[in-house]
């Protein structure tokens, strides 16, 4: 991270020598991304849900993460919260921040096989902060980061599971007609795809 901090700090300062017609929109709206990701990854590494890592496979990209986000027993100050259906299992996620960002949400896709009824066993994911446009106004705006992302990903596990609004359909009309036959369906891809 301090590597690509160093060379935004570098390349402000070769900003005098250059002129702006030689520099590009996108160049430019890159650069607008990366000074934000900076910052933003910053923020995220010091407010890390305990159940979740991040990890940066190239340093110098910072657009470009995977988290894992492992539900288990969590202490949260005084309350015991029981992480329910996946405890035990690591779902790794692709998140890939475009250029256009902040005025667009980040791509993010569920790299592990999941029985849930907001994700589908592609890795498309249901949370509405990662829609650009959203019906009940709780889509993505310029204001949200990086750490609502990780958060709104960490609670598809706990208070935002929605059996009543699912992308998987079948997993949700599954839960609905055999609660102990979903858990056992869920258990069995953890030990196949999510240890």
């Amino acid at each position: 991270m301090l590597t690509l901090a160093s060379k935004l700090k570098r390349d402000d300062g070769l900003k005098g020598s250059r002129t702006s017609a030689s520099t590009s929109d996108s160049t430019r709206r890159v650069s607008v991304r990366d000074k934000l990701l900076v910052k933003e990854v910053a923020e995220l590494e010091a407010n890390l849900p305990c159940t979740c890592k991040v990890h940066f496979p190239d340093p110098n990209k910072l657009h470009c993460f995977q988290l894992t986000v492992s539900p288990d027993f969590l202490f949260c100050f005084v309350f015991l919260i029981d992480e329910g259906y996946y405890q035990g299992g690591k779902f790794q996620f692709e998140t890939e921040v475009p250029d256009a960002y902040n005025m667009v949400p980040p791509r993010v896709k569920c790299l592990t096989k999941i029985w849930h009824p907001n994700i589908t066993e592609t890795g498309e994911i249901c949370l509405s902060l990662l829609r650009e446009h959203s019906i009940d106004g709780t889509g993505w705006a310029p204001t949200r980061t990086l750490k609502d992302v990780v958060w709104g990903l960490n609670s598809l596990f706990t208070d935002l599971l929605n059996f009543d609004d699912p992308l998987n359909i079948e997993a949700a009309e599954h839960h609905l007609r055999d609660k102990e036959d979903f858990r056992d369906k869920v258990d069995e891809y953890i030990k196949r795809y999510a240890r």
